[in-house]
C-alpha cells in the first residue's frame, strides 16, 4: 500500500511539473507578444492582450496595468488613459520609475483635457506641484504656466525655485520663459534694492531723446494674426533676458524676418544698438504682423 501511495504521489508530482512547464512558456510568450505589439505601436491589439494579462493576475498584472494605460494613451484616448494611470497608481506600484512616469503622464493628460474644455481636471496639475518627485513638480509647473497668466499663478514659486537652484542652463531658461508668460514683471532687474517697473508704452514716433542718454528696461514683442487687433503672442522681457525672447520666436516669424532682410539669429544685437524707441513692425506674407519695441 505504501509503495502504491508513493507511486501515485510521484505520478502527481510529475504531472504537476509537466503542467507548470507547459503553462510557463505560454505566459512568457503572451507577455513577449504584448511587449512586441506595444513597441510596434499597435496599441489596440497590445491593449487587448495587456488586459488579458492584467485580469489573469499574477506577477505580471501590475506591469500590465501600466501598459494598458500606455496603450490607451497611444490611441489618443485621453480620458480613459487618465483613469487607467490613476488605477495603476492605486495599486501602489513597487517600481518607482514607472510610478513617476504615471504621475507625469496624468499631469500631461489633465493639461490636454483642460485645454479641450474639461476644466475639472485642473486640480491634478495643481496637486502635482507638491509631488515628492522633483521631475513631476517641475513638469507640472511648466504645464500649468503654459495655460496662461491667470491659471498659471500657482506655478510661480516652483518656477522661481528652478531658476534659483538648478544648474542646467536649458532647464533654467525654460523656467524663465514660462515665468515670463505667467508674470511678465517677475524677472525685472533690481536697481538700488527695488525692482524696476516698465514705463508707459511709447508712441509710434521715434523717441527724440538720443539712445545714448536713455536705456530701456523692457523689450516688448507682439505677434498679431491677420485682421486681428489683439496680439496672438505677447512677450514682455527684461532687457537682460531679451535674447531668450528671440530664441523663443516661432520658426514662421523667423522666416518672415529673413524675407525682410533681417538675420533673425543675431537680431537682438542689432536692436540693442538702436536704443529705446519704436523699432520695427513687420507684416508677413500671410498678413501676420510682428511688432517690436523697447521701453
Amino acid at each position: 500500500m505504501r509503495r502504491l501511495f508513493r507511486a501515485c504521489c510521484g505520478v502527481a508530482l510529475i504531472a504537476a511539473a509537466t503542467l507548470a512547464s507547459a503553462q510557463t512558456p505560454s505566459d512568457a510568450e503572451r507577455l513577449k507578444t504584448a511587449k512586441s505589439l506595444s513597441f510596434d505601436k499597435k496599441h489596440a491589439q497590445a491593449r487587448a492582450l495587456w488586459l488579458e494579462i492584467k485580469k489573469a493576475g499574477g506577477p505580471d498584472a501590475e506591469l500590465a496595468a501600466m501598459w494598458v494605460a500606455r496603450s490607451s494613451d497611444g490611441l489618443g484616448e485621453h480620458d480613459r488613459a487618465l483613469q487607467e494611470y490613476t488605477e495603476y497608481l492605486s495599486r501602489r506600484p513597487a517600481d518607482a520609475d514607472l510610478a513617476e512616469e504615471a504621475r507625469t503622464s496624468r499631469v500631461r493628460l489633465a493639461t490636454k483635457l483642460y485645454e479641450a474644455g474639461k476644466r475639472q481636471h485642473l486640480p491634478i496639475v495643481k496637486d502635482a506641484l507638491t509631488d515628492k518627485s522633483k521631475t513631476v513638480r517641475y513638469y507640472a509647473a511648466f504645464q500649468l504656466a503654459s495655460l496662461g497668466a491667470e491659471v498659471g499663478q500657482p506655478a510661480v514659486p516652483v518656477l522661481k525655485r528652478i531658476i534659483a537652484e538648478e544648474k542646467d542652463d536649458d532647464l533654467v531658461e525654460r523656467a524663465k520663459l514660462r515665468l515670463l508668460k505667467v508674470d511678465p514683471d517677475a524677472l525685472a532687474p533690481v536697481v538700488a534694492g527695488r525692482a524696476t517697473t516698465p514705463s508707459p508704452r511709447p508712441s509710434a514716433r521715434p523717441s527724440s531723446v538720443p539712445p545714448a542718454v536713455r536705456t530701456g528696461n523692457f523689450l516688448r514683442l507682439h505677434i498679431f494674426e491677420r485682421g486681428r487687433s489683439e496680439p496672438k503672442v505677447q512677450i514682455n522681457v527684461p532687457i537682460a533676458l531679451a535674447d531668450l525672447a528671440f530664441k523663443s520666436l516661432p520658426d514662421e516669424a523667423k522666416r518672415d524676418l529673413r524675407r525682410k532682410g533681417y538675420d533673425a539669429d543675431n537680431f537682438w544685437e542689432h536692436l540693442k544698438r538702436l536704443g529705446p524707441m519704436e523699432i520695427l513692425e513687420i507684416v508677413g506674407d500671410d498678413g501676420e504682423r510682428i511688432k517690436i519695441w523697447i521701453e
